[in-house]
């Protein structure tokens, strides 16, 4: 059994905070079932990989637009936490049939986002690792086996971290996104044909509808 913890919306470090705060508690109370959780941010924020260089970051153009700054547990590059639903996933490695090896641990704590949208018609696939462009700061970039696709665009993209025998992984899910607002924070250009969102799948399905879905 899934525990699920709803949705709701929180300051980017205050969901940060209740991430790690669901490993630390699951490693000390050795839980033996996962933990599901749906989130949204507010204001909106950038979330920078454990152990990314924040040197192209420009802090002041943040705190014009009111837009938040955080580290996450996970590796990876950064996001802008926008229009968008974020998931979080916490289970002790062994609760996964091949939870040791990362790449399968992805595929199959994805395989819940997988059925979801598979409700809904949406049919996604996991991305192919294509070589990486050093450059990119921008996460959604960049595709990789532990991403999922609809139509070989990258949709959701997820992250993991490890900890005593336990695994967080967590995601990003595109309801919309604003090109030009990525453009102005990551410096660089957003190539829309590597990257897609509910709205343009799916226009007619509301936020509030995919929430819905994805809390059953």
């Amino acid at each position: 059994m899934i525990k699920f913890i709803p949705y709701n919306v929180f300051s980017g470090e205050e969901n940060m905070r209740i991430d790690n705060e669901l490993l630390e508690n699951a490693i000390q109370e050795q839980w033996r079932e996962p933990v599901f959780r749906l989130y949204g941010w507010s204001p909106a924020c950038v979330s920078l990989g454990k152990n990314q260089n924040d040197a192209f970051i420009d802090k002041k153009y943040l705190k014009d637009t009111n837009i938040d700054l955080v580290k996450r547990l996970t590796g990876g590059r950064a996001l802008l936490h926008d229009d968008e639903i974020t998931y979080s996933f916490v289970c002790p490695i062994e609760y996964l049939k091949h939870g040791e090896n990362v790449t399968k641990s992805y595929v199959e704590i994805s395989r819940i986002l997988i059925d979801k949208f598979s409700k809904i018609g949406i049919t996604l696939e996991f991305g192919g690792s294509k070589k990486v462009n050093t450059k990119f700061d921008y996460c959604m970039l960049i595709s990789t086996g532990a991403d999922l696709c609809y139509e070989g665009k990258k949709l959701i993209g997820s992250a993991q971290c490890r900890k005593q025998g336990y695994i967080l992984q967590h995601g990003s899910i595109l309801y919309d996104y604003n090109k030009k607002l990525l453009e102005k924070i990551f410096h660089e250009p957003v190539d829309t044909s590597e990257i897609t969102c509910i709205k343009e799948i799916c226009p007619e399905l509301t936020k509030e509808e995919l929430i819905e879905i994805l809390s059953e």
